[in-house]
């Protein structure tokens, strides 16, 4: 049974926006191919961790479909306790399948249609990940990082956004992120910044793009 529609529940609007700029031609091309990839805002992180298990129960009713979640791995422990991509995930996992249970659900195929990824630490990791974009959209020449080199390496005490409002603060501008996400992310290549990201976002992408390939489920 081949998947047509895949449900992505995100934090925020800027979530969505950012992501539909920056996948649109992956996003297109899964369309040709029969694979609708649809963003949805939940609002906030709390919001996502505590309803999404159980909306992808209520959506895994229909067979066609794949329900992902995407939050921000920042702040830590918001919905249950974690501090790492893994405990996030299995926070997540471990609702799910007390929804399952709820619901007197025992296929084992329901599990392989609910994933968990996140941004570590939150989305704006892929805007430094995308740097002349960045540059550009600062209206800098070049950028001299004092944040850790591979970009999903920040902390929870400074998360990639908190770098980002301090660029922008540097050039006296103020950064909004559902206007400047979609933007610099929109110009830059989603490949290139999945490389950028090999941690969190390109398995992401990797899941994503196999869809049309995908065993049947």
């Amino acid at each position: 049974m081949k998947i047509r529609e895949v449900i992505v529940y995100v934090e925020g609007p800027s979530d969505c926006y950012a992501l539909e700029a920056l996948l649109a031609s992956l996003l297109k091309t899964l369309q040709t191919q029969g694979v609708t990839v649809k963003f949805i805002a939940t609002g906030g992180k709390k919001r996502l961790m505590l309803h999404t298990p159980q909306k992808a129960v209520n959506i895994l009713y229909n067979p066609y479909s794949i329900v992902i979640a995407l939050p921000d791995l920042y702040p830590p422990n918001v919905g249950g306790p974690h501090r790492t991509p893994p405990e996030l995930r299995a926070v997540l996992r471990l609702e799910f399948n007390k929804c399952l249970q709820r619901q007197g659900i025992t296929d084992d195929r329901w599990q392989e249609r609910f994933k968990v990824f996140c941004f570590k630490y939150d989305l704006e990791a892929l805007i430094l990940a995308a740097e002349s974009q960045l540059s550009r959209r600062l209206g800098v020449s070049a950028m001299q990082p004092d944040w850790a080199e591979q970009v999903e390496d920040q902390n929870h005490h400074t998360p990639p956004k908190r770098i980002v409002e301090k660029l922008f603060s540097e050039q006296g501008k103020h950064y909004k992120n559902t206007v400047d996400a979609p933007l610099i992310l929109g110009a830059a290549n989603y490949t290139d910044i999945a490389r950028a990201c090999p941690q969190c976002f390109k398995p992401f992408v990797d899941f994503i793009t196999s869809l049309p390939r995908a065993v049947q489920f």
